[in-house]
């Protein structure tokens, strides 16, 4: 048996166990740049159920509060950058439309609203937040952030407030989602990327990743309340459903820091375990060596599960979050980066008495990187 199908078959039996009771019925949406597609992979079985094509250098996936849609954010190429979104029906696993954003380039980061219809997108060349309604394809609004390479974006969980980075500017912008209207830009560290709200929505966790720093603002008054290192590269931000942590992947480093949300301090640092093996065609490129580049993070919703995109190693590593350890490894395609969750299947579909799963599509190709 190979080590792949070893780590395979592992993987199936623990997220079986784990995920027994009826939340096994899930999809792992992960997003792969290097070859334009966003693979549905079923979390108990590990089987990657459709590939569909989406626009050229997606990076990130939002997934609807009903979790039926999935929202990819066409980023682009080195030398072409994208204006454009994916909808994707989860279930049926089909695209559904491709939003045209017109003057906005670059959409990276996205949230989706409460309503289930909007969805804040920031578009990195316009230095701006959009809102756009998934429903009719428009961009109802557009915030502008004034500040260099706005990134990454995270929203309150009453809807009234997102916050988003600005890598080149090193801070964060507070946009108030009712008027929508900018509040302020907050200096946090150099290369502010990552972004997450804890879920009373009390405070806000900023990954500085040229500063090697988490900073910890106060969602309300908007001050920083903590300074944490986070060496090596601190890339993206996740918060668990209970609140109580804050998971960080380190993408130079290739590992994952853990903070404790009341104590504001480092609980552990955890090794991943996974080292590069595909360096050429990335987005980082061998920058960070043998580091996998770790850079996309998902917290299962009850808190059992993290799934970490390694995007120089085309792996998803499955962290038991009980037991602080390595539970598995999913693949989906070139350059694992954007994930999302959602709690409904993508059937196996019989054809002539036959099983087969949902199509693979072909994927439009990605060429170089920014």
């Amino acid at each position: 048996m190979t080590k792949a199908l070893f780590w395979q078959v592992m993987t199936a039996a623990v997220l079986l166990l784990t995920l027994s009771g009826g939340a096994g019925a899930a999809t792992l949406v992960v997003v792969n740049k290097a070859e334009a597609t966003v693979s549905l992979v079923d979390i108990a079985s590990g089987e990657v159920r459709a590939t569909l094509p989406v626009g050229e250098g997606p990076h990130e996936v939002g997934v609807s509060p009903d979790g039926r849609l999935a929202l990819v954010g066409n980023y682009g190429v080195r030398n072409t950058p994208g204006s454009s979104l994916t909808l994707i029906d989860i279930p049926s696993a089909r695209v559904v439309r491709t939003i045209d954003l017109g003057e906005y380039r670059r959409p990276h980061g996205i949230v989706w609203l409460g309503d289930g219809r909007r969805a804040v997108v920031t578009a990195e060349t316009n230095k701006a937040l959009l809102v756009v309604d998934t429903t009719t394809g428009e961009v109802v609004a557009a915030v502008d952030t004034d500040q260099e390479v706005s990134h990454m974006v995270a929203v309150t969980p009453d809807g009234g407030r997102a916050f988003v980075t600005n890598i080149r500017s090193g801070s964060v912008t507070v946009v108030d989602l009712e008027t929508n209207t900018r509040v302020a830009n907050i200096p946090t560290g150099e290369g502010a990327e990552g972004v997450a709200v804890t879920p009373d929505g009390a405070t806000v966790w900023v990954t500085n990743r040229a500063a090697d720093t988490v900073t910890v603002l106060d969602a309300r008054t908007l001050e920083v309340v903590a300074e944490l290192e986070s060496p090596s590269f601190p890339i993206r931000a996740m918060a668990t459903s209970d609140g109580r942590r804050v998971l960080v992947t380190n993408a130079r480093s290739g590992d994952l820091s853990v903070f404790d949300v009341a104590g504001r301090s480092l609980e552990r640092r955890m090794s991943l375990q996974v080292e590069a093996s595909h360096v050429e065609g990335r987005l980082f490129g061998d920058t960070f060596g043998d580091s996998s580049v770790p850079i996309g993070i998902l917290i299962s919703p009850d808190d059992k599960l993290a799934f970490i995109a390694h995007s120089n190693a085309d792996q998803i590593t499955v962290v038991d979050l009980k037991s602080w350890s390595i539970a598995g490894a999913l693949t989906a395609g070139k350059e694992p980066d954007g994930l999302g969750f959602s709690p409904h299947s993508v059937p196996v579909r019989p054809v002539n008495g036959a099983v087969m799963l949902a199509p693979r599509c072909g994927s439009k190709g990605a060429g170089g990187r920014r």
